[in-house]
């Protein structure tokens, strides 16, 4: 009910009676002030002048399951949010829906995290109402080798986003980190269940700094409100990134790997740089000159031999 409160209240920008909000929506006055009330406490502004009636004034900044649901008009991504204050990782949850036969499309949104995590074990800090925290379950009819792909497109999708809200040029630094200004604003994080040949589900984990300050952030880090020099709408980037997520898998589907590797090299950071590899304790070091249609990162060593990476650290050579 709280939700088609709000819809009506937005629809009208205008004081709207009791009365008239009871009638349309079929509630008792008293059902209706209770409701408001609870709706102010969730942030939202409010104002009741006698006579004259409410009208909402401002919505707070989170991420509420019905926030994100209207206009976000997606065919199956999204369509089932679980949204908390608080999680130690939407990982975690999100595996455990997996588990649980959640269906795809399947999202776990989080406000704060104490356990988020990163690739290779690492942790992603998400300070409240700060970031976008999410991980989204999908079920993909691919083999388990075909998953790193997945990530490819999870990165491309986060940059078209970005760059149609905020206008931000981004860039991916392989596998799965983003960058803006050679700063990390954003990483992602892909785990599958999967068998021999068949995969159940996968969990694709995004981490984003959207409105942190910059003292706040580590040397290496950055923000979109950092880089903008504006506050961003959470609600309206989580929209997009779903939107183009959602694309872009019906892209994968419908013609396999090689646009969404096309879309990727438009956005590579890492191409056509000297690097090293740091991968299995030991490392290679060459120029990074392609990414094969599983996604691997192409060496060409000093001796001209090229060698394929499907997991690692990259570090740009000086």
């Amino acid at each position: 009910m709280k939700e088609r409160i709000l819809e009506y209240l937005n629809k009208k920008h205008d004081y709207l009676s009791g009365d008239q909000i009871s009638k349309h929506l079929g509630i008792s006055r008293q059902g209706l002030w209770k409701h408001i009330q609870e709706l102010k406490d969730l942030g939202y502004e409010i104002i009741a002048v006698p006579h004259l009636g409410y009208r909402l004034e401002s919505c707070p900044d989170r991420l509420f399951a019905f926030e994100v649901l209207r206009n976000l008009h997606t065919k199956f991504i999204g369509k089932n949010i679980h949204y908390f204050d608080y999680l130690p990782s939407t990982m975690d949850s999100a595996m455990q829906l997996g588990m649980n036969a959640a269906q795809s499309g399947t999202l776990v949104l989080a406000e704060s995290q104490v356990k988020g995590r990163g690739r290779l074990g690492r942790s992603w800090l998400s300070p409240k109402y700060k970031g976008i925290y999410l991980s989204l379950i999908l079920r993909p009819r691919i083999s388990p080798a075909a998953c790193p792909v997945l990530t490819l497109m999870s990165a491309v999708s986060i940059c078209e986003a970005v760059k149609e809200v905020t206008g931000l040029d981004v860039q991916i630094k392989w596998p799965n980190d983003i960058f803006i200004h050679h700063k990390k604003v954003a990483g992602i994080l892909t785990e599958m269940n999967a068998e021999v040949d068949k995969v159940n589900f996968v969990v694709i984990g995004i981490g984003l700094n959207v409105n942190n300050d910059k003292s706040s952030l580590l040397p290496q880090a950055t923000s979109l409100k950092a880089e903008h020099g504006d506050w961003i709408n959470r609600v309206s980037l989580l929209q997009e990134i779903l939107r183009k997520i959602e694309s872009n898998y019906f892209l994968l589907e419908d013609r396999g790997a090689q646009e969404i590797i096309h879309k990727w090299r438009n956005f590579a950071l890492t191409l056509g740089t000297r690097v090293k590899v740091y991968y299995q304790n030991k490392h290679i070091e060459g120029q990074a000159t392609d990414i094969d249609q599983d996604g691997c990162l192409l060496i060409r060593k000093d001796s001209g031999l090229i060698q394929k990476v499907s997991s690692g650290d990259v570090i740009a050579c000086r």
